[in-house]
């Protein structure tokens, strides 16, 4: 089992800033790409951003392309989602998953095998 602990989240203006941070436990952090996902009120959840074990691939959901990055650091365990020029559409409770290296990045949710349970963010306009 892998333990996924989201923070970071909360109520921002338009064009402010955040970052997300998605603590790992339980087995090897570094066996895992790591995703991140968002929900909305009444909206399906959507792929946000992910990463490869070693940091070295990422991919970005274009909405977000040029204002989100990815990071991650395997030795505190810890995947993060900066987000800047915040808007009003990427209201949700944003969500980290893991998905075994092996099995390579995906922008699937259901292809991750675990997930954190999830961190609200509000921007306000």
């Amino acid at each position: 089992q892998v333990q996924l602990v989201e923070s970071g989240g909360g109520l921002v203006q338009a064009g402010g800033s955040l970052r997300l941070s998605c603590a790992a436990s339980g087995r090897t952090f570094s066996n895992y790409g790591m995703g991140w996902f968002r929900q909305a009120p009444g909206k399906e959840r959507e792929f946000v951003a992910a990463i490869s074990w070693s940091g070295g691939v990422t991919y970005y959901i274009d909405s977000v392309k040029g204002r989100f990055t990815i990071s991650r650091e395997n030795t505190k365990n810890t995947v993060y989602l900066q987000m800047n020029s915040l808007k009003p559409e990427d209201t949700a409770v944003y969500h980290c998953a893991a998905r075994q290296r092996e099995l390579g990045l995906s922008r699937v949710g259901s292809q991750y095998e675990f997930w954190g349970q999830g961190t609200q963010v509000t921007v306000s306009s």
